[in-house]
């Protein structure tokens, strides 16, 4: 059995309690209040897409019903021999069960592992044998691959895992999960009520993977403390409450998911789920449910805009409009309160340390096409550079606090970090940054990404101005070699409209903006589509990795 027994240091957690950053409880404690006060208030809104392109199937789930569930999972997880400290990894789409299930297992002190449904068997494996997963819950089938047939394969390679639990067809050895947790009263052979729970929100509860786009995929290894310290921020900043309908597409299996599922049940407002996303999809369940807060990256919001033909959407209640996991491209922050009525709110985060900016309601409505937002009350925020911080020239973000994991773990190596034995806790994220000039940081890519040898290009300042051109839809600007072992920048270019924009109309474009002329890129690539992961970030090591041999990228 793995195992996860790092906690903060006693001086840093008591000045975080203090502080209000951490708490003595966990989203265990959030849930048994809820079920105790408001027990008929909705808690989730799961929607199940069908085969047509708005056909869906929805389910509502009341605070003590939903409670219920999660006690009548974790005595299933018991029976099969969960207890503290091991772990339960799930691969699971956005069902209202993945939600109740990962409550279970904090329920037991189990280290919770998700796992996107997009990850792959050779990374699952991966991922499984580094955190020694005994027990492992997984979707028979979704998007067309065969999880658990997948699983299957794997599994004698996996000595630590014990059971292999399915949503949907089980096969022999295989547990199926609607009659062994739904069906079953496990309440009656195991009692674990919710009101006796025992809460430790200071041991390891979570490790969330990163997608590795600039390196080895990590697992961050967090508290429910480290993970509240981002909850409670968001909620306070935002004033989310009781009445309050929030609405993400972001997997719950990924970090931003999961922090987005544990906000509602923190204040007491309903969470929306929906499984399998599509603009029409999303934009129907938006209304439907009457959400107040929508949170996701630019693509999805994007595409809620494409599915309204770019028309003013009548949507009362929605008072919040977030926008993370990547950079905020311009023309979108104009283009969100003019379809929703709502400015737009930006903000930086990653899996290491959840959300650490946003924007307000108190900067200019225009404010996120140039900042990524002030420090949440959490985070500290450091720029490190031996040289004056200019756009050309930008520092290297370092962030301490009660948001940042307690430690990281590669996926491959099993190097284990502990960032508090590291530069006085300064976690350095790889980003790239400079300050916005309002207490905030702009962000100017990662370090990993940069292009140019003593000045760098800020990638995403050319990248969104590229998107503000008309003939332009989507794009990447990505580093390529110039044959004298420096880099030069190429425009990977989803084209908008016919004959295709050309290198010569980009440059003049850039040009008439007032750009640097060493900003312009000297290489135009038209693709059908960019590559992105599922949270929306363009796997640029990909476009880098084929522009690299020279040849013509033909993505479709």
């Amino acid at each position: 059995m793995s195992n996860f027994t790092i906690r903060a240091p006693g001086g840093a957690a008591q000045e975080y309690r203090n502080s209000g950053i951490w708490r003595d409880s966990t989203p265990v404690g959030d849930l048994r209040r809820w079920c105790r006060e408001t027990p008929d208030a909705v808690a989730v809104k799961a929607y199940r897409a069908g085969g047509g392109p708005t056909e869906m199937s929805s389910v509502e789930i009341g605070y003590a019903e939903y409670g219920r569930h999660v006690e009548r999972f974790a005595g299933a997880l018991y029976e099969l021999g969960v207890r503290p400290g091991q772990v339960v990894s799930c691969q699971l789409p956005n069902w209202w069960q993945a939600g109740a299930l990962l409550l279970a297992a904090m329920r037991l002190q189990a280290v919770l592992a998700p796992v996107m449904t997009t990850i792959r068997p050779r990374e699952l494996e991966r991922v499984l044998a580094r955190v020694g997963a005994s027990v492992v819950v997984t979707v028979d089938e979704w998007a067309g691959f065969d999880h658990a047939a997948a699983l299957r394969e794997m599994a004698p390679r996996l000595p630590q895992l014990r059971h292999r639990v399915v949503l949907g067809k089980a096969d022999d050895g295989e547990i199926e999960f609607g009659s062994f947790f739904e069906d079953t009263p496990w309440e009656q052979r195991h009692p674990v009520a919710l009101d006796d729970a025992v809460e430790d929100p200071d041991q390891v509860a979570a490790i969330f993977f990163t997608s590795g786009t600039s390196g080895e995929p990590k697992g961050a290894l967090h508290t429910h403390n480290t993970l509240y310290a981002t909850v409670s921020a968001i909620a306070e900043e935002n004033h989310i409450g009781p009445r309050d309908v929030l609405f993400t597409p972001h997997s719950s299996m990924h970090l931003l998911g999961h922090l987005l599922a544990l906000l509602p049940l923190s204040t007491g407002a309903c969470s929306v789920l929906l499984d399998s996303w599509s603009g029409e999809r999303g934009a129907a369940v938006l209304s439907e449910t009457g959400s107040t807060v929508l949170i996701a990256a630019p693509f999805f919001v994007e595409e809620l805009i494409t599915a309204g033909s770019g028309q003013p959407q009548h949507l009362p209640a929605l008072r919040i409009v977030g926008c993370g996991a990547t950079t905020v491209p311009r023309p979108l922050v104009a283009e969100v309160p003019r379809v929703f009525g709502v400015p737009l709110q930006s903000g930086w985060g990653m899996t290491e340390l959840g959300v650490g900016t946003l924007t307000s309601r108190e900067d200019p409505p225009d404010w996120p096409a140039h900042s990524d937002g002030r420090p949440l009350s959490w985070a500290e925020l450091d720029l490190r550079s031996d040289t004056e911080i200019t756009v050309d020239r930008p520092g290297r973000l370092y962030a301490r606090g009660g948001g940042v994991c307690l430690a990281t773990l590669g996926r491959d190596s099993g190097a284990l970090t502990v960032i508090a034995e590291h530069e006085d806790g300064w976690f350095d994220t790889g980003d790239l940054a400079v300050p916005d000039g309002r207490g905030g940081i702009r962000l100017m890519g990662r370090a990993g990404d940069r292009i140019g040898g003593a000045f760098m290009i800020p990638v995403n300042d050319v990248e969104s101005e590229l998107l503000t051109h008309p003939g332009v839809a989507d794009v990447a600007l990505v580093g390529y070699p110039d044959g004298h072992g420096g880099e030069l920048a190429c425009a990977v270019v989803v084209a908008a409209g016919s004959p295709p924009v050309t290198l010569e109309e980009l440059r003049a474009y850039l040009t008439g903006k007032g750009m640097t002329d060493w900003y312009l890129p000297s290489r135009l690539e038209l693709v059908g589509q960019l590559p992105r992961n599922d949270n929306g970030k363009v796997r640029k090591e990909l476009l880098r990795r084929e522009l690299q041999t020279g040849a013509a990228l033909t993505t479709e």
